[in-house]
């Protein structure tokens, strides 16, 4: 592991902004491997169906199948484990049924259309349920939230609404359903790991997140506004994963979340995030050129907190490998940046998709081994009085030799970004960076406290 006195603050050579700027589709192969993975998890779980639950905020787990969101509407997938497949979708979502990646069968739901609809064809919810094959099967249901709570049976435990659950118990019988979260999500859920083909899906995301953020520190002066930098960081029309941040001076003013007109002063903290599928990339530091410009309360920014946060994530790039456990990741965080002394409380890393969050290995006696395929997202959010945050959050998978290969001969152009960007990394951040990190994102390990000058944090040559 590399030295905290090391890193110093130099001026370097900005990242490359490197997003192919094409989005690359899921492949039929993809979709076919994700279903065969899921059916597989299924009969180990001894599962005769699964439902899946989507609405807009939720609906992960469905779109790994279906391919799509219901956008504004609520939906189902009911999964046998036969293979078959049906599709309860309301008024606006029924016509793109013919349009899910795998073949299914669309049964018109208009209980999940929004409010005031017309309700033509109104059944009973649990006679649509019977029609989708669902009597008497011992039924899992996926909603988004995996449950891991100390008090409460975690397999009765259902984040779907209510009037859903209720007919699902009345079709299949309430003891033979229970959470199936777990299929997807969790220890040895099938979302948890990527082949070639989704990382390249999802780099696209995970670059352009990068390239927005970059963009938006170099847009950052005094006078310029909240709006006008979130307006830059909104890329190719795609939906973000989170709410665009773009934030000077205290947050949540008035409760408010969303960008405005307040414009930078000299001395102020900086917030920016934006997300897509596949990584979000975060910023935060002070709207400064340097230490003078800061009030002398906060001077100490650098040494004590910018320089221990970096040297803590960039420690994580340093030492994370495939068949490492998620409870070593833990604590060799927590050895060098305590949770005690600088306030973090969320888990120091965590796996993205087309969610910004999807669940996380990384706990405190986690005995789950982090794989190749996974995509991790460096979130580590500490606080300390008196200063603002601090943030370096970016993306990067962890691969084997055989899915670097894998990668390498199906994605060349994506490969050559990742060694590029390693180059970064190590030829001009000297930060010493596992063979198995695969950058998601060029500036991974790039921070610059002070917003206003080039200056970034590194390590010794």
């Amino acid at each position: 592991m590399q030295d905290i006195k090391d890193v110093i603050l130099a001026e370097v050579p900005e990242p490359a902004r490197d997003c192919a700027q094409e989005p690359v589709a899921l492949t039929d192969a993809t979709m076919q491997e994700r279903k065969a993975k899921v059916l597989a998890a299924m009969r180990e779980k001894g599962l005769d169906s699964l439902v899946v639950y989507a609405d807009m905020e939720h609906g992960g787990n469905f779109e790994y199948l279906v391919g799509y969101l219901p956008r504004f509407e609520e939906a189902l997938l009911v999964a046998h484990s036969t293979g078959e497949l049906f599709l309860l979708l309301g008024n606006e979502t029924l016509n793109k049924g013919d349009k899910a990646r795998l073949a299914a069968t669309s049964i018109h739901t208009p209980f999940f259309s929004l409010a005031n609809q017309p309700m033509a064809g109104e059944r009973p919810l649990a006679d649509v349920l019977r029609d989708a094959g669902l009597a008497g099967k011992r039924c899992g249901v996926a909603g988004w939230k995996l449950f891991t709570s100390a008090t409460a049976d975690d397999s009765r435990l259902f984040d779907i609404p209510a009037y859903t659950l209720d007919a699902l118990f009345e079709v299949c019988g309430k003891e033979n359903v229970t959470n199936a979260t777990d299929v997807f999500i969790g220890p040895h859920g099938v979302r948890r790991t990527c082949n070639a083909n989704e990382l390249a899906h999802y780099e696209f995301g995970a670059s352009l997140a990068s390239d927005a953020v970059l963009d938006a520190m170099d847009a950052l002066e005094p006078g310029v506004t909240e709006v006008a930098v979130a307006d830059g960081m909104q890329r190719l029309g795609q939906h973000p994963t989170v709410i665009t941040i773009a934030t000077f001076g205290p947050r949540f003013v008035n409760a408010n979340l969303y960008p405005t007109a307040n414009a930078l002063k000299l001395g102020q903290s900086v917030s920016l995030t934006i997300g897509y599928k596949g990584g979000t990339s975060s910023r935060a530091g002070y709207g400064v050129r340097g230490p003078e410009e800061l009030d002398a309360s906060l001077r100490g920014y650098v040494d004590e907190l910018a320089i221990p946060y970096f040297h803590a994530i960039t420690a994580m790039l340093s030492e994370v490998h495939v068949g490492m456990t998620g409870g070593e990741l833990y604590e060799l965080v927590e050895g060098i940046f305590p949770k005690s002394e600088f306030g973090w409380k969320l888990n120091p890393s965590h796996l993205t998709a087309d969610e910004e969050w999807l669940c996380s290995p990384v706990s405190p006696g986690s005995d789950e081994p982090l794989e190749s395929g996974m995509m991790i997202q460096t979130d580590l959010i500490p606080s300390v009085a008196p200063y603002a945050g601090v943030s370096m959050e970016s993306t990067y998978a962890l691969a084997d030799e055989r899915l670097q290969a894998e990668m390498a001969a199906q994605y060349p152009a994506m490969w050559e970004r990742f060694q590029q960007r390693r180059r970064y990394i190590q030829d001009v951040q000297h930060v010493a960076l596992s063979p198995e990190v695969m950058p998601l994102a060029s500036t991974l390990a790039y921070i610059r406290p002070y917003l206003l000058s080039r200056a970034a944090l590194c390590y010794k040559g």
